[in-house]
């Protein structure tokens, strides 16, 4: 049976972040059939490691269940889970002011869930992370102080010690890169430093794409530029986009190392907009068209495939859900494929191949967005403004 250390850091197990949900009311779950049509989709692209959250919800169980039923029709059918457990403080979503030094008792009730699921799918769950962006100071409305996150990585590793959990499943906190020690030093506390020593590697987030407007040193075009083409002057702010997300890898491996610790760190979640009506859009930073995220999906792709790194590329499909008031915020429009299964231009080239013949998605076939027509991708896609 293959382990977490077999799979993360391999480029032969591309990893992807996943949620399923189609209508903006996100109360309205996917079934079971629609998660195996997703899961298809993806296994055919080379995906086989998904990152969830919604244990509270149907949502995770039912994703472990599409996979444990593709599996039982198709042995050559593989797909593990890194089961994301949601972490908050004490009135987190509440009209109560919240409190970031106290847990919410809900956090007892996922955590068990968690582990649960992984008692019952150890061929599938490979990988717990405790928190999703959970510790990051900006999450003004449910962040909690390492030592919550500290307490439950260290109850599962004990789990794990004793025999209720495999010895083999990695525990880890998914969080933003300054979380782990990359930001100022208000976040350089010792219950960080001891978390990093406890958990089985570090689970990282970057997103160039919102620096564009909240820390845009790297983006705009440089005078040197003012003479290239659009596309020239949009591809070099790509690849300074890519070195300003190795840059934060880079200070998170270095606040590691000055604690005297070496182990593996992974990205687990990282992205860019095709479309926004806001921040990233074209009367703001230009951030977000497909042609950008195209770029920045293949050279983060390139650049986690040759260091070794696991990159759980966020995300899979539009999720409609996320700006339900907004339908045109950068939020809903993160996925490779839009909700109605077209193929995003970062992988029209799958399309060309013949990778999704066959397959559908709430029955749609897998075509290119804008009929196939690159002219229109382009005319959409604006360089950044002018330093």
């Amino acid at each position: 049976m293959r382990t977490a250390a077999d799979i993360l850091g391999n480029p032969d197990f591309q990893a992807i972040s996943y949620g399923g949900y189609r209508e903006a009311d996100h109360d309205i779950e996917p079934t079971v059939d629609q998660l195996k049509e997703d899961m298809k989709i993806l296994h055919a692209m080379g995906i086989r490691v998904l990152r969830t959250y919604k244990l509270h919800l149907p949502h995770a169980s039912n994703v472990v269940k599409a996979i444990s039923e593709l599996k039982a029709e198709d042995p050559q059918f593989e797909m593990y889970m890194m089961l994301g457990i949601w972490i908050d403080c004490l009135n987190a979503w509440t009209e109560l002011p919240p409190d970031h030094d106290q847990e919410s008792a809900r956090n007892a009730e996922e955590v068990e869930r968690a582990v649960a699921l992984a008692k019952q799918h150890p061929d599938i769950i490979k990988v717990l992370a405790v928190g999703n962006e959970a510790m990051v100071k900006w999450a003004a409305s449910y962040y909690v102080q390492p030592g919550v996150i500290l307490k439950w990585v260290k109850y599962l590793q004990n789990l794990k010690a004793s025999g209720e959990l495999p010895a083999d499943l990695w525990i880890t906190s998914s969080d933003n890169f300054a979380s782990w020690g990359g930001g100022g030093d208000e976040y350089h506390v010792e219950d960080l430093n001891e978390l990093i020593r406890s958990v089985d590697f570090i689970a990282m987030h970057t997103y160039p794409m919102h620096d564009t407007h909240y820390n845009p040193v790297f983006w705009g075009s440089r005078p040197e530029e003012a003479n290239d083409s659009d596309s020239a002057r949009i591809q070099a702010a790509m690849v300074r986009s890519l070195d300003y997300a190795k840059a934060q890898y880079d200070s998170v491996r270095s606040y590691m190392q000055s604690l005297g610790v070496e182990k593996p760190i992974h990205i687990t979640e990282t992205g860019w907009a095709s479309s926004s009506n806001g921040l990233y859009s074209p009367t703001r930073s230009r951030a977000c068209d497909e042609y950008k995220m195209a770029l920045y999906y293949q050279l983060i792709r390139d650049w986690t495939d040759k260091a070794g790194l696991s990159c759980f590329y966020f995300e899979a499909f539009d999720e409609p859900w996320k700006d339900a008031a907004n339908p045109g915020g950068s939020e809903n429009h993160f996925g490779l494929f839009t909700v109605d299964g077209q193929a995003k231009y970062a992988i029209w080239d799958l399309v060309d191949a013949g990778t999704f013949e066959g397959l559908t998605r709430d029955g749609n076939p897998i075509v290119k967005t804008h009929g196939g027509d690159a002219a229109v991708v382009m005319e959409n896609a604006l360089a950044p403004p002018m330093q």
